[in-house]
């Protein structure tokens, strides 16, 4: 008794094991095709981006930069890519063994099936089972044969109905095989595209990059000079953020430079947002990362380093700002360097939105999530529309990717 109980229980987990692979699995494909979109999106706009750019009188460091950007996207679809053509090859040879096992139990059910049609064939007449049921010793022994012969004819169905299911399955894994197949074949010539495409953008690369390392000491002057300007920007909006939450302290009778002093709706309000980190949309419509928070090593100039207090996004010319969630515009005000910028209180949250050539909005505004809130500034020099993007808490810099979603 322990031993089938035990055997019981070996089997429901066996069950639940596989039950789950399947789930995992699907999740897995669908998470990847997801994944793969969203490359071959950004590939396209990084494209677009640098194809619109070229007009322009750029550095050879710029391009390097955005042939790099598009270079490390490129790799990672490839890799996405050769991960659902492995899961598909998985797909393929489990349904193949699928099919091969489906086939011998149908021949095996069809030659039963068979032998029993010919057996019934030969005592079909009404009068055989007449006989065959008088030919009973007793009433008792009758009985029994005519539920026999209940049994042999449901028994007949019963095989009917199992080969008929038997060979709808197997066409239906028929039809699976050969999607799975044609999607795979699909993939297979995508990813010899892509790897073209890949060889092509390296061997451009490299040719870029002999020529910056020849003059390494100049770039990398270069590179400091640009870092200048961006942590004389930040200092900006560090400076912009402290008087902003002293001079609404000082309003509400605190003297608190760093802290916002919340109302319970502002305390709300805060709460709210941050029960949304991770799920908040992008700050426009479309675009692609050029500058990534925190400090990094400059992917080109390996003896340099590069450092934000948010994200830099290279977007559409003419694109909107927008706002990623509710809340009141404590600030609008012109940042040497970047144009202008617009700060946005939810609580003691604060996302910042700078580098704008219009704002469609003033201190005291009340924003709605999606709101346009400004114009993204286009460089007369580069051609980049470029959107600077911040997130605080107080005056604690957030790196905006824990934030927004699949950025």
């Amino acid at each position: 008794m322990k031993l089938n109980t035990y055997s019981k229980h070996i089997f429901i987990i066996a069950f639940l094991l596989i039950g789950c692979a399947k789930v995992y699995s699907q999740d897995t494909r669908e998470s990847l095709e997801e994944r793969r979109i969203e490359l071959r999106d950004e590939i396209q706009k990084i494209n677009s981006l640098r194809s619109s750019n070229k007009k322009k009188e750029k550095s050879v460091l710029t391009e390097v930069e955005d042939l790099d950007r598009q270079i490390r996207t490129t790799e990672n679809l490839i890799k996405v890519t050769n991960q659902q053509a492995n899961i598909l090859t998985r797909d393929i040879s489990s349904n193949t063994s699928k099919i091969q096992t489906l086939r011998k139990e149908l021949e095996s059910l069809k030659e039963d099936y068979g032998k029993m049609i010919q057996k019934s064939y030969k005592s079909k007449s009404q009068q055989s089972r007449i006989m065959f049921l008088l030919s009973s010793q007793n009433f008792l022994q009758a009985y029994k044969r005519l539920q026999y012969m209940k049994q042999y004819a449901n028994y007949r169905r019963k095989q009917g109905d199992e080969i008929k299911v038997k060979s709808e399955e197997l066409q239906v894994l028929n039809i699976n095989l050969l999607d799975q197949k044609k999607v795979k074949e699909k993939l297979v010539i995508e990813n010899r595209e892509t790897r073209a495409q890949l060889e092509q953008n390296r061997k451009s690369q490299q040719v870029l990059i002999k020529s910056i390392r020849s003059k390494e000491g100049v770039f990398a002057s270069q590179i400091k000079k640009k870092q200048q300007e961006i942590n004389a920007i930040d200092r900006q909006i560090d400076e912009i953020i402290r008087a902003s939450i002293a001079k609404a302290n000082k309003e509400s009778g605190s003297s608190s430079r760093d802290v916002y002093e919340l109302t319970p709706e502002a305390k709300a309000l805060a709460a709210n947002f941050a029960s949304n980190k991770g799920k908040l949309p992008w700050p426009v419509r479309s675009g692609v990362i050029s500058m990534r928070f925190g400090t990094q090593q400059h992917p080109i100039v390996k003896s340099t380093t590069i450092e934000s207090n948010g994200v830099r996004i290279d977007t559409d010319k003419g694109a909107k700002a927008r706002a990623i969630f509710g809340g009141t515009v404590s600030e609008v005000q012109a940042v040497k360097g970047a144009n202008k910028a617009v700060m946005v209180r939810h609580g003691d949250y604060i996302t910042i939105y700078n580098n704008l050539s219009n704002v469609y909005v003033t201190k005291g505004d009340v924003v709605s999530l999606n709101q346009d809130i400004g114009e993204v500034a286009t460089s007369s020099s580069s051609g980049k529309t470029t959107l600077h993007f911040l997130i605080y808490k107080n005056t604690d810099k957030m790196d905006p990717e824990d934030w927004i979603g699949k950025m």
